[in-house]
């Protein structure tokens, strides 16, 4: 089991009786998607989705980046869920076809194997909520997350049609619902840390300690907040500065890209963000691969291949007290 599931584990097992057996399995691929997911979105940002981001103690930490985490693990959890379920993978689950026959819009109707997502969302609520038991804003807060989650696979689905009618005359339509890549998922996510909303509690009553109290502040805060909009309760640490004490790193020795085709303008820019806006230098690291190449068979039996170097270059943050950063290391990949 790969460690960014441990703080899941003792939850799947609140779940009645036959639904862990179940459901387990796609809970687990659908968290660790999630969690790869929130790597690949945050590659190239100061704080990169680091393993402690996704264990308990990072997750108890309430910030902007911890709604992410809640929302693309919860997200996770629900896609594949319902795509397991459309794929016939489990027990008394198929395709959504409630709408089939059913007049969608002008010229169109409703059919085929519409993915399940009511389903999806059902499980995945059961599984992911089921650890917030508390009453206070936090649990409140990734609560809330967990459900922007699930509402960001029902945004981006698409609508499938195929066309009926004499010699391909698509006079009528008939139409399903699919899931979209999860990348796209991921994508919707990101936009919305951006725009996360820290929550504005009232903290005399918070600290009254009476539960009720709490529970009222905690409604007033969530007032005017939409459910599709992640939220949060501390600002972000300096993502720059290595802090062990929560387990980050720093951007110190962090790869950057300066070159390169079909980079986005966020990588272009990721020498900047990550290197000089954090007080570092960019070093330019060269290093010499030699490799097999040519290689010939000659019978019987044997293999004869030439030995081929290349260049690899990267660029990374350093200090600025550092050295010029242009040496050149030679190792060996592969038989030679």
């Amino acid at each position: 089991m790969v460690q960014s599931l441990f703080w899941l584990l003792p939850f799947l097992y609140m779940c009645p009786g036959h639904a862990y057996l179940t459901y387990a399995r796609s809970v687990q691929v659908g968290t660790q998607s999630g969690i790869e997911e929130c790597k690949q979105q945050f590659a190239w940002d100061r704080w990169n989705c680091p393993d402690s981001a996704t264990q308990l103690k990072g997750l108890r930490r309430a910030t902007r980046e911890t709604s992410f985490v809640h929302a693309i693990s919860a997200a996770g959890v629900m896609y594949t869920l319902t795509r397991n379920c459309s794929l016939g993978d489990l027990d008394n689950c198929g395709c959504d076809v409630s709408k089939n026959g059913k007049i969608g819009g002008r010229g169109w109707l409703w059919g085929g194997c519409s993915d399940n997502v009511d389903f999806g969302e059902r499980i995945s609520k059961q599984y992911v909520d089921a650890q917030e038991t508390g009453q206070d804003s936090r649990a409140a807060v990734n609560l809330h997350n967990n459900e922007a989650g699930r509402l960001a696979v029902k945004a981006t689905m698409k609508r499938i049609c195929r066309c009926h009618g004499m010699s391909e005359s698509c006079s009528v339509q008939t139409c399903w619902t699919q899931l979209s890549d999860f990348r796209e998922i991921g994508s919707y996510l990101k936009i919305k840390h951006s725009q996360a909303q820290k929550l504005d509690t009232d903290k005399k009553r918070m600290r009254a300690g009476n539960s009720a109290d709490n529970r009222g502040a905690i409604v007033d805060a969530f007032g005017s907040i939409a459910k599709t909009e992640l939220i949060y309760l501390e600002d972000s640490p300096d993502y720059c500065r290595k802090n062990t004490s929560l387990g980050l790193y720093g951007t110190e020795g962090r790869e950057c890209v300066q070159h390169g085709e079909g980079l986005t303008q966020w990588e272009r820019r990721s020498c900047r963000r990550l290197c000089h806006e954090c007080g570092l230098r960019v070093e330019e690291r060269r290093t010499e691969v030699v490799s097999s190449c040519n290689c010939k068979f000659h019978w019987c039996c044997k293999v004869n291949c030439d030995d081929c170097s290349q260049v690899i270059v990267k660029h990374v943050c350093a200090r600025r007290d550092g050295g010029d950063g242009h040496g050149i290391r030679r190792r060996h990949r592969g038989p030679k």
